[in-house]
């Protein structure tokens, strides 16, 4: 069961019970705060044409604003730090920091602010937004699926969710490369985000 929605149910014949709001659902909405400890902001590069380069961003926060009878209000906000990309390896964090990549001193924050939610039933949803990064902003848009509420052993009210999408990097200014000798490039013009995405609500 979602968030902002229902499944449909197995006799459900319209297309409107997909996105149908279900009222106990309305408890969820309010404030919540990213919790940067068990959230992860990732991302994946093809490398070389052959395989797959893993990192995230280790220094970040960020806010949500649900809400559990009109999903179209539910608002999402994240300042990312540029220096703190992780991808297991020095030298290529480093790279990534500087001025091929980056630029850290110039832009040193990232940021995401959402301009649309939706239901798209269950417990798919996605947002829009806009996405900067070295002073460049263009619309970025997430898919989502929700993962649910709990109460942790603090007391802490959480919800989880888990999203993905696509950009390609060179419409942000990220356009440094290097030709393969047999053909193609070192990086992959298009990179995959990936979230995993646990909030607090707030108090």
């Amino acid at each position: 069961m979602g968030i902002f929605g229902k499944k449909n149910s197995d006799t459900a014949n319209t297309s409107t019970e997909n996105t149908a709001v279900n009222p106990d659902l309305a408890a969820l909405t309010g404030d919540y705060t990213i919790d940067s400890a068990h959230t992860t902001i990732g991302f994946v590069a093809r490398h070389a044409m052959v395989t797959n380069v893993k990192g995230s961003f280790l220094d970040f926060t960020g806010s949500l604003h649900l809400d559990g009878t009109d999903p179209s209000k539910s608002t999402a906000s994240i300042d990312v730090k540029m220096d703190s990309v992780s991808t297991g390896n020095a030298d290529r964090d480093g790279h990534l920091k500087s001025s091929d990549f980056f630029k850290t001193d110039e832009f040193p924050t990232m940021t995401f602010r959402s301009t649309k939610a939706e239901a798209l039933g269950g417990d798919e949803y996605r947002i829009t937004g806009d996405l900067s990064i070295l002073g460049v902003t263009k619309p970025l848009t997430i898919d989502l699926e929700f993962h649910g509420a709990a109460k942790d052993p603090f007391g802490n009210d959480r919800v989880g969710f888990e999203g993905k999408a696509e950009i390609k990097r060179s419409e942000w200014g990220l356009t440094w490369n290097a030709a393969l000798e047999t053909g193609g490039v070192l990086v992959s013009d298009k990179i995959k985000l990936n979230f995993d995405i646990s909030a607090i609500r707030n108090a």
